[in-house]
């Protein structure tokens, strides 16, 4: 037996409904078109708002000619210099600056730290600039210590101590990279001011936060925390990568310290290494201290001894405490016997331009003032000021003193490295003969 085979006719509201359905299944598709370029990542609508590709430019046989980003580096540069040396006006050499500094780097691990907003990862950018910074940190501060601390899980952990060596904080933080549970604000505080309340008066204690989250998962008031920071004269700084919290800018107003958010990976670069260089005392805190130092002995190679840095035997190397005589592994650091402060000359040496800094020079345009005869090479490396094959003169610079000129890239490694002025320095050198 064979069923019969019926047919259904829609009726005028069926009709209705399913054309209504199919005209809004086509409104949806177009919210999604037009939501594409809205959803695109901050990274993305960085090269989208900058249009990079614009700036290529083809020579004569056709290829691709490189981006010359020379003018932009020596740009941000030259922001970054003036605005250093704004601080003190033309008091700027008189200004006290924490030499000996002791700072804590709380870097938030928490499940924020995942996001991809920053490629890859928020983590892996703030352990690529982390690891940047304390090179250049200690490059600035060879007689200052730095220390790891995390937030995640709603806990903070010590990964490293207070100590002066690049390489086993970098390790350190490289071998611990990973993001979940919450951060807490107030265990990080409470964890790093039981640390720097013991650092010598001598000591400028610092803490710089370098946060994703938006929240902070405490266990009591975290006001609380942020007074005692300030009365045991902690400097804390936060660097943010999503958006303003209240309750960092309040700790930073609280301790004088900053508070900054980054717009990308390269803004956040440029606040990062803003914190290198020592900060301008605080004025109710400073205080003038005579502090007794050692200059240890470097020692003999193929001499067993045993370290007082790691408890174990070594062959070799190391440094011999003019005081108590024990060894220790790396300068500059405390002795664990005696206590006495173990620096080397040259630790000295590199720490003294920052009492007296170079000033800014002064930008000349390619072709002077009217009636200025311009000289057509740099008096630093020699190379000429003039492009080739008729190309515009390149930018220079002269220092306001000895009135010498220099070229973009002497002048970032005179400020930058060399911290002294070659044309002062001829000038000081012929006027001694």
């Amino acid at each position: 037996m064979y069923g019969a085979r019926v047919a259904f006719q829609p009726s005028a509201a069926t009709a209705s409904s399913s054309k209504e359905k199919k005209r809004r299944g086509e409104d949806d598709d177009d919210e999604e078109d037009d939501n594409e370029g809205k959803g695109t990542e901050a990274w993305e609508r960085a090269y989208a708002d900058e249009r990079s590709w614009e700036d290529l430019q083809e020579d004569e046989s056709g290829l691709l000619r490189p981006i010359d980003t020379k003018t932009l580096v020596h740009a941000q540069y030259r922001k970054r210099l003036l605005l250093r040396s704004s601080t003190g006006g033309s008091a700027a050499s008189r200004i006290q600056k924490g030499l000996i500094r002791y700072l804590y780097i709380v870097i938030d691990l928490s499940r924020a730290a995942s996001e991809t907003d920053y490629r890859p990862s928020r983590m892996a950018v703030v352990a690529r600039q982390a690891e940047a910074f304390i090179r250049e940190f200690f490059d600035q501060n060879p007689l200052s210590h730095v220390g790891l601390v995390t937030m995640k899980d709603g806990l903070a952990h010590r990964l490293t101590e207070i100590g002066g060596s690049p390489e086993a904080q970098i390790k350190a933080l490289m071998g611990k990279l990973e993001c979940c549970g919450e951060a807490s604000l107030q265990n990080a505080l409470e964890l790093v001011h039981g640390y720097l309340s013991q650092i010598p008066s001598y000591g400028h204690r610092e803490v710089l936060i370098l946060s994703s989250a938006l929240n902070t998962c405490d266990p009591g008031d975290v006001m609380e925390t942020v007074q005692r920071c300030k009365k045991a004269k902690i400097r804390c700084s936060v660097i943010g990568l999503s958006a303003e919290v209240f309750i960092c800018k309040h700790l930073c107003e609280e301790t004088g310290g900053t508070y900054t958010v980054a717009l990308n990976e390269s803004h956040f670069k440029e606040l990062l290494l803003e914190h290198a260089p020592p900060p301008p005392a605080i004025a109710e805190y400073a205080a003038a201290n005579l502090i007794k130092m050692g200059f240890p002995q470097r020692g003999a190679e193929g001499v067993v001894s045993i370290c007082s840095c790691h408890k174990e035997a070594k062959v070799g190397g190391g440094y011999t405490c003019p005081r108590c005589k024990v060894r220790v592994c790396e300068l500059p650091t405390e002795c664990r016997t005696c206590g006495l402060t173990l620096v080397s000359s040259p630790h000295l040496a590199r720490s003294y331009h920052h009492l007296f800094p170079v000033a800014p020079f002064d930008e000349v345009s390619p072709h002077g003032r009217p009636g200025q005869r311009l000289p057509t090479t740099c008096f630093g490396c020699q190379q000429s000021f003039v492009g080739q094959g008729g190309a515009q003169p390149s930018l220079r610079t002269s220092c306001p003193k000895c009135n010498q000129f220099f070229c973009i890239d002497c002048d970032i490694y005179i400020h930058e490295s060399l911290h002294n002025c070659p044309g002062c320095e001829s000038q000081r050198n012929s006027s001694v003969l």
